[in-house]
């Protein structure tokens, strides 16, 4: 097992440190989250192919009160709220299987999926007390038990290759609220929150070290107790993964040769803003970046009004997202950064009533309209938008 100290690891450093007021004088993309940005127009289906899905209700089995969790190349995987059930239906909305095994027990599980590998059709579940991951069968057949290191706060987890996984530990910024409570994730040599383990028995078999100036911490103590933040960490990418670090207002790009370099980052400093405004990530899909800043005020761990971003990679040009759908008239989407194994995929989640209510004022249009037309706001689920970026 070894640390990454890489060559360039100070070189990034530098650059972070040395150019975080500047704007492009080293060619590093960057948002301003003080500049009143122009609104643009972007047309869903001009950037995507775009599809609607209703899962059906037909099977008392398969109706749910939760929300899709992954859209894989064929399968649908939704975690239910209310009774703790994980259900899989093919993209056309059919159920093709279900399992619960919500408990304490040793192949239990008390969380929420976080990964769903079809080609070995292994979900594997994020659970708690203490910190670990149970992976099953899409039919629930219990296959394994992956333990993190001890104190470990998982807060995402997303596959890194076919033999392993990468994961966000966020105990390091609930010790700085609670440093007698909260035991230490790893040694002081290795104490970095981003670490990659074994799909087969969890072994950590790597550490990324992002560069830190350790001006600001996002972890409060707010009048109704502890406030941590916890954003969006990693996104997948074309060219590997974005590691974001709103502490530091930055976002790096780890490659698939386990390179890391500086891809974006935010401006003013977060030191420097009140409220404060962090960034919380960045999804790139090629043609666009999409971004998502949220402000905050810490004494009370308030969150403020969002805003919606996107970057035009051929121009590096910045403006405030308005995401529109010919059939869906009058609507306003906003894309936000995700954890999807897959970076083309996206997904927004469609009130069934609020439709209903658009059908009857004549806002829907095309394959929207048909469907909702012969859905039943009191019987059947919402509905899907399934995206597929160009």
């Amino acid at each position: 097992m070894k640390r990454h100290f890489f060559l360039n690891y100070l070189i990034v450093f530098f650059v972070f440190v040395t150019s975080a007021n500047s704007q492009m004088k080293d060619g590093l993309a960057f948002i301003d989250v003080k500049k009143n940005y122009p609104e643009k127009e972007l047309i869903l289906t001009d950037i995507a192919d775009v599809s609607y899905v209703h899962l059906s209700t037909i099977d008392d089995d398969f109706l749910y009160k939760g929300t899709i969790s992954f859209v894989t190349e064929n399968t649908i995987v939704v975690n239910d709220f209310s009774s703790g059930s994980i259900l899989f239906f093919s993209l056309d909305g059919n159920p093709k299987a279900r399992f619960n095994h919500k408990g304490n027990g040793p192949a239990d599980y008390n969380g929420r999926p976080v990964l769903y590998e079809e080609s070995k059709d292994e979900i594997y579940v994020l659970t708690s007390f203490p910190n670990h991951i149970q992976v099953y069968s899409s039919k629930g057949e219990y296959k394994r038990k992956l333990t993190f290191p001890q104190g470990a706060l998982v807060q995402q987890v997303v596959s890194y290759d076919d033999k392993s996984l990468l994961v966000y530990d966020g105990s390091k910024s609930l010790k700085k609220l609670q440093p007698v409570k909260t035991p230490d994730s790893f040694s002081n040599e290795n104490d970095s929150s981003l670490f990659i383990i074994s799909k087969s028995d969890g072994k950590v078999l790597d550490y990324i070290a992002l560069p830190n100036n350790n001006k600001v911490s996002l972890t409060f103590e707010s009048g109704t107790g502890m406030f941590m933040i916890f954003p969006t960490l990693i996104t997948k990418c074309p060219e590997g993964f974005l590691l974001c670090h709103p502490e530091t207002d930055m976002v790096f790009l780890y490659n698939s040769n386990k390179s890391l370099s500086p891809f974006m980052r935010k401006t003013p400093l977060v030191s420097d803003l009140d409220p404060i405004i962090y960034l919380d990530n960045c999804m790139d899909i090629g043609k666009y970046q999409f971004m998502r800043t949220e402000s905050l005020l810490p004494k009370e761990g308030s969150p403020l009004p969002q805003n919606f971003y996107f970057r035009d990679e051929k121009t590096g040009e910045v403006f405030r997202q308005k995401i529109t759908l010919p059939d869906y008239i009058g609507k306003e989407f906003f894309i936000s950064p995700t954890m999807y194994a897959d970076e083309k995929k996206y997904h927004f989640e469609l009130e069934l009533i609020e439709l209903k209510q658009a059908f009857k004022e004549n806002k829907l249009k095309g394959k929207l309209k048909e469907l909702v037309a012969t859905l039943n706001e009191d019987e059947d689920n919402n509905v899907f938008i399934l995206v597929d970026f160009h």
